[in-house]
């Protein structure tokens, strides 16, 4: 029986020829996320894309699924058993480094305060600013996406530390690497502390708010991972004691924002609706695309797939 690959990914120009000679005695069937098919997603033995998870209970005939993003708990118990499952890990690693990095540095410079007054027409003189130079940079998560920012900060004199569950050896863009357990020794030390973490029972609420007490007065903090890993009231209640320099958040628990939470008026906090990633750049999209295709190719000839989540 020949495959039949559903492919819902966002495919440009001659995209379309490369999954083809990738597999080229399967059946190829091209669709959008908005308009796939139950039949069509009934029939598949493969995957590509971001298809609602509700409609992948009803996937009878699948081998083998890999969703376009690095995210993969909203498929959590709807796939049939036995199904490989793969994801598209690092594949916007560079689009959420940058926005972080974008985030870091409008905070340093005071440019929320400063488009405030532009805003009232003051023209006010807000006083010191920060830079990351000689700063110590720790990055809670030290995967693709906080590799890239990592890199980038060390590329503007910073210091890098990550802290990881496992450590088996150097990252590229960390001076050094250590444990989780050692969280609470090091946020004493950091000037900026960034949180790219995925949700697990884990990393929900790690950073509380004995753990916001610990860190620097003027440290600055970050979070473009996942929400439900940071204490949002506690956030909140620290910033309006005057401690932290400023935060900065891409993600929040829940999303969208409630329009009563309390961090929309929080001092020193700037706010984006989880766009550091998604398909915003066309390097995204092209770093997908391609991960697929090798995993394509690795899948018809019997290799070990990429980005396995289980």
């Amino acid at each position: 029986m020949s495959e039949y690959i559903l492919n819902l990914l966002p495919l440009k120009g001659r995209e379309r020829e490369e999954f083809e000679a990738a597999a080229p005695g399967a059946v190829h069937v091209y669709a959008r996320s908005s308009t796939v098919t139950q039949a069509q997603i009934a029939a598949a033995t493969v995957v590509f894309g971001w298809p609602r998870p509700e409609m992948m209970r009803g996937a009878t005939s699948l081998k083998w699924f890999q969703t376009m993003w690095a995210g993969t708990e909203e498929y959590d118990g709807t796939l049939p058993p036995g199904v490989q499952f793969t994801s598209s890990s690092g594949s916007n690693s560079r689009s959420v480094a940058e926005h972080m990095l974008t985030l870091l540095l409008a905070l340093c410079r005071r440019l929320p305060v400063y488009l405030d007054s532009q805003r009232a027409h003051v023209w006010k003189d807000e006083g010191r600013m920060k830079t990351i130079l000689g700063a110590t940079v720790l990055v809670a998560g030290a995967g693709h996406v906080g590799s890239d920012f990592a890199r980038l900060c060390q590329g503007l004199g910073a210091k890098t530390v990550g802290v990881k569950r496992t450590v088996n050896g150097p990252v590229e863009g960390f001076d050094q690497v250590r444990p989780m357990e050692e969280l609470d020794h090091l946020l004493p030390q950091a000037d900026v502390v960034a949180l790219v973490l995925p949700h697990s029972p884990e990393t929900a609420g790690l950073i509380d708010g004995a753990r916001i007490a610990l860190m620097k007065e003027d440290a600055i903090l970050l979070n473009a991972g996942r929400g439900s890993v940071l204490d949002q009231d506690a956030l909140v209640k620290a910033l309006e004691a005057g401690k932290l320099w400023g935060a900065a958040l891409d993600v929040t628990d829940p999303e969208p924002l409630p329009e009563d939470s309390s961090l929309w008026d929080a001092p020193r906090l700037l706010l984006t609706p989880h766009v550091a990633g998604g398909m915003r750049l066309e390097i995204t999209r092209r770093n997908c695309v391609e991960m697929a295709l090798e995993n394509l190719r690795r899948y018809m000839a019997g290799e070990p797939l990429r980005n396995v989540v289980r």
